[in-house]
């Protein structure tokens, strides 16, 4: 039975549920119409044309100013081209603009160099992790993810090529943006001519005008460094729906939404928001076979997949117009909330709910969690329905549970600061590694709580990162810091030739870099063969080992045949992007010097370095198949892509990569240790607390 939603300007029984209602001068023309205008025409039609003298004195006047503007306004692709065209790139200088996600940044990159009228990556580029198309000399427009903004601090502490930083999608705190910030209020003091922006649909400006304006007192507004701008009108009309009561399955009622709309509503493709990659695999296999029933001669449907670990080839796809009489339906995960523009989406089928990582105390690691989306969040996704026509959202929640209404909703107002939520010992490593050394003395827009700094500082202490003063080590620390992975797998990387096995680690750390290196089906003759042909890549120690393997075994036979790689389910396209990160990591350590020597089959040497970073992520089996954390003593689960999953360790002892927690905390990529090696190479985390491994037996 399809999904019964409170159509837009009606009233739900019990409820004072109405219609999302906008200014009538606010909409602009139709998508036909609007498909027919040149570029400039295009651009003079936004909603953020008119305020074009507004906004460039204001970014003339004040050093920090904070752009608030409905989705589909313009921001992210016009103040950059407005910034260039006003003088703000002459003299060699940049405009920089981030965004929170690389498939944001190279996106509307693209848009703005087709609207500049210049190819991609000469006078607009973009550079994002493991991938930089901009020119040195040349790019006056740079879009960049805020993670690689930051790292260009390391190089470059005052940004001294720009002469204007946006901070686009502010309302998302990631971490990166939030240090950033912090960055950008020390680098301001020391120029004076920098110019800040910041800007978002749905961020609470008061809270960054605060953090910024340096007239505490505000009696004189003369004095004021900050200003709010806010921008008026949106693009097009959204109509909001919500579901009279709770949905039991979130991924079938999307299913069975997006069929409802299929059936009944004009032609328009459809974005359907999920949390995570099984979701969205389920949802499109859904799809696959409902339309198998579908009438001859009735329109199709293309399912297509988005999310951040997805190939940047197939990610494109999605832009591409659909075939003829077939309607697109995009399934994504938060990725497609901010600043990406897919021409065409008419409806926008909302769970509800994203997939977030959160540290947890009681484990002492970061969790993927499936939580309620904020209410910005929320307004961000309908707004993805109304930015190239009119359009309606589908709420699979009732209105009853946004928090406007009901202050005990469990959907909060703001997505929390990702540096209140998550281990934060990269991010203090990289702090320190730009001579930050007192980092709780920084100035955090959010500070993090106080345990999660000693957790951090006592973390890299252990790592040997930084000494007993807190100071970075040199070079370890150092390096550490400059290599674009997670704490603990740069320490493996770095260790290696220690434990003469560099060239094997690189291609570990590649591979544990990319996701869905097997292509696994579930269940059926399918899910057998694909479980037979991963056997023959299978290594009694574990899933680092096996991924090994692959890779190995990829680089010999099917590098350049694809049918080989489909042979022996193996996703052609993750290996080759793992090629490619490793080629970019071995940069590093020829960099450094660090020799690349092989341990010619090993396996001892191999899980020894393993554990020299993986040591917190450790874990003892017990009788009932569960394991509990070495340290902390949580009750872990393998997780079923785990070619532990039906195996036990010899020695009853494993490290892990991470903890995805659903409905059980699973690690996934685990390899067999000795408890022996864990004391041995990480003395001080298990003399914390009484002697750690040894009070869990």
């Amino acid at each position: 039975m399809p999904p019964k939603f409170w159509k837009p300007g009606t009233v739900a029984p019990g409820s004072a549920l109405d219609r999302e209602s906008e200014a009538e001068g606010s909409f602009v023309s139709t998508s036909s119409q609007r498909a027919n205008l040149s570029l400039d025409a295009q651009r003079q039609r936004l909603p953020i044309y008119k305020h074009k003298s507004k906004l460039l004195w204001c970014v003339e006047r004040y050093q920090v100013v904070i752009v608030v503007g409905q989705t589909g306004s313009g921001k992210s692709t016009q103040i950059p081209q407005y910034l260039h065209e006003a003088g703000w790139s002459s003299d060699n200088r940049v405009v920089a603009c981030t965004q929170p996600r690389r498939v944001a940044a190279t996106s509307v990159a693209t848009r703005v160099a087709e609207e500049v009228g210049t190819i991609l990556g000469d006078e607009v580029g973009y550079s994002i992790r493991f991938e930089d198309l901009s020119s040195p000399t040349r790019t006056r427009i740079k879009y960049l993810t805020d993670g690689m903004l930051f790292r260009e601090c390391m190089v470059d502490p005052l940004l001294s090529r720009y002469s204007v930083i946006m901070i686009d999608e502010a309302h998302e705190r990631g971490a990166y943006t939030d240090l950033l910030l912090g960055l950008l209020k020390k680098v301001m003091k020391k120029r004076p001519e920098l110019r800040v922006i910041i800007s978002s649909a749905t961020i609470d400006a008061e809270d960054f005008l605060e953090y910024f304006n340096t007239n505490a007192d505000g009696s004189d507004r003369s004095k004021d460094d900050a200003i709010i701008v806010s921008l008026e009108g949106r693009m097009f009309p959204v109509e909001v729906c919500y579901l009279k009561d709770p949905a039991v399955d979130y991924v079938q009622m999307a299913v069975d939404t997006v069929f409802n709309i299929h059936l009944k509503e004009p032609a328009g493709d459809v974005l359907v928001f999920l949390t995570g990659r099984d979701e969205i695999d389920n949802a499109i296999q859904q799809v696959a076979d409902r339309t198998q029933s579908m009438p001859r001669g009735a329109p199709q449907i293309l399912a297509l997949p988005l999310y951040a670990t997805l190939p940047p080839e197939e990610q494109e796809i999605i832009f591409d117009p659909p075939p003829r009489d077939t309607r697109k339906v995009i399934f994504s995960t938060n990725i497609a909330e901010a600043s990406v523009t897919i021409d065409g989406i008419k409806y926008v089928v909302d769970s509800g709910f994203v997939k977030l990582k959160t540290y947890n105390p009681r484990t002492a690691m970061d969790v993927l969690t499936v939580t309620p989306c904020s209410l910005a969040s929320a307004n961000q996704r309908a707004g993805r329905a109304g930015r190239t026509s009119a359009g309606k959202c589908f709420r699979l929640y009732p209105s009853a549970i946004l928090p406007t209404r009901n202050p005990m909703s469990p959907m909060p107002i703001m997505t929390p600061p990702e540096l209140v939520r998550s281990d934060i010992s990269m991010f203090v490593l990289q702090l320190k590694a730009l001579g930050i050394d007192n980092v709780a003395k920084f100035d955090f827009m959010s500070p993090p709580p106080s345990d999660m700094m000693i957790r951090a500082l006592e973390f890299l202490f252990c790592l040997k990162a930084i000494d007993e003063e807190g100071r970075l080590t040199k070079p370890l620390g150092e390096r550490m810091a400059e290599v674009p992975l997670d704490p603990m797998m740069a320490a493996i990387l770095l260790n290696s030739y220690e434990f003469g096995c560099s060239e094997e680690i690189l291609s570990i750390a590649a591979m544990t870099s990319v996701q869905n290196v097997f292509n696994m089906s579930d269940g059926g003759l399918r899910g057998a063969m694909s479980e037979v042909e991963r056997r023959k890549f299978t290594a009694e120690e574990g899933d680092h080992l096996t991924l090994l393997n692959a890779y190995n075994a990829f680089i010999k036979h099917g590098h350049r045949d694809k049918s080989w790689c489909g042979n022996h389910r193996i996703n052609f396209k993750a290996l080759s992007r793992a090629v490619a990160i490793r080629k970019q990591l071995k940069k590093y350590l020829e960099r450094f010097s660090i020799p690349i020597v092989s341990c010619d089959g090993d396996a001892v040497r191999l899980r020894k370095c393993l554990v020299s970073g993986y040591f917190k992520n450790a874990a003892r089996m017990l009788p009932d198949g569960t394991y509990r954390s070495a340290r902390e003593g949580a009750i872990l689960h393998v997780h079923p892509s785990s070619v532990m999953f039906t195996r036990q360790p010899s020695t009853g002892w494993v490290i892990f990569h991470e903890v995805v927690e659903t409905t059980k905390s699973f690690m996934r990529d685990l390899t067999v240790v000795d408890e022996e090696w864990l004391v041995e190479l990480a003395p001080h985390y298990y003399q914390f607390k009484g002697g750690g491994i040894k009070q869990h037996q």
